[in-house]
């Protein structure tokens, strides 16, 4: 196992199976935990020496829509991050939502398929077995732990692990989470913060259609047209 230094994002996922998505940064596995370094060598070949900065770009709850699922994958490639962090619901609208705009659960499989090798998940509570079966990387783990130089971010759906059910945290620790469809800053405990992206297709309370981006020293909120509408320095 290497030893992590500082200014490194480093992302561990949690998983009841080995991990065959590839990707171009090394993988180190042992059996609870899928570790990806983004100082490997394998990623400084293809990075400037002195940007050892991975960017992550997080979004949740797209609920079948490929209308907004399309405009989510078209901000990736606008922002140019290293991985999609999806915080689950990504199939199925769920019994307490409306349809969103184009729902077509097949479509943004087939959406997300193509670019399985840049997608990390979180299992959400419209997510199941059948969706693993049909989705090509995996998305059944409950949660994942990101590990910055001064932060670890616990990453959940929002569903067990929310505000009212913390999750085990230290001073500092950051929970983040979707499921509400709301987007979210708010500090709380010992210097803790709870951060939501909101909602990629059903936003609520007048939110917007929206992602966050995360990079070692700055976490923004912005809408699907990559318009920043919040930001946090860490």
């Amino acid at each position: 196992m290497p030893t992590y230094t500082k200014n490194q994002l480093t992302l561990l996922c949690t998983l009841n199976y080995t991990d065959t998505t590839g990707g171009r940064l090394r993988a180190y596995l042992h059996p609870s935990y899928l570790i990806l370094d983004p100082a490997a060598d394998c990623y400084k070949k293809q990075q400037p020496q002195e940007e050892n900065t991975l960017k992550l770009m997080i979004a949740s709850d797209i609920h079948g829509s490929s209308y907004y699922c399309e405009k989510m994958l078209a901000a990736f490639e606008q922002e140019q991050a290293d991985r999609l962090l999806l915080l689950g619901d990504i199939l199925y609208h769920g019994p307490r939502n409306d349809l969103p705009r184009d729902y077509a659960p097949k479509t943004v499989l087939k959406l997300l398929n193509e670019r399985k090798e840049k997608i990390l998940c979180v299992r959400g509570n419209c997510d199941t077995e059948v969706d693993q079966m049909v989705l090509e990387f995996p998305i059944l783990a409950d949660y994942c732990i990101l590990y910055m130089e001064k932060h670890m971010i616990y990453a959940t759906h929002g569903h067990n692990f929310n505000l009212k059910c913390l999750p085990p945290l230290q001073k500092g620790d950051i929970l983040l989470h979707g499921h509400t469809h709301i987007p979210s800053w708010e500090p709380f405990g010992d210097d803790n913060l709870y951060l939501n992206p909101g909602s990629v297709s059903i936003p609520k309370e007048g939110s917007a259609h929206g992602y966050m981006t995360l990079t070692e020293n700055e976490i923004c909120w912005k809408d699907l047209a990559g318009d920043v509408y919040h930001t946090l320095t860490l």
